[in-house]
């Protein structure tokens, strides 16, 4: 959402995250006021809210600002990446 200062703190943390991991990792931004769709089919309650996915699954899902050290230790953990 244009609106949300939050969204727009994660911004940075988004690409450092994407430069950390490179291509193990695709980031998909969605703006929940343009796709309403998108937001009720994954029970978007706040933003920002963070989901990753592996194959179609949610592996793990967060709302709020999170840390870019937070965000690269979950991807790790979940895919088993090291960054």
């Amino acid at each position: 959402a244009t609106w949300c200062g939050p969204c727009k703190m994660m911004q940075p943390i988004l690409e450092d995250a994407a430069k950390q991991l490179g291509d193990r990792l695709k980031i998909v931004k969605v703006d929940v006021d343009r796709n309403p769709l998108a937001a009720s089919t994954f029970q978007v309650r706040g933003v920002p809210t963070l989901v990753l996915f592996q194959k179609g699954k949610i592996l793990w899902r967060e709302s709020g600002v999170v840390p870019v050290h937070h965000l690269i230790k979950v991807v790790e953990s979940q895919l088993g990446v090291n960054a």
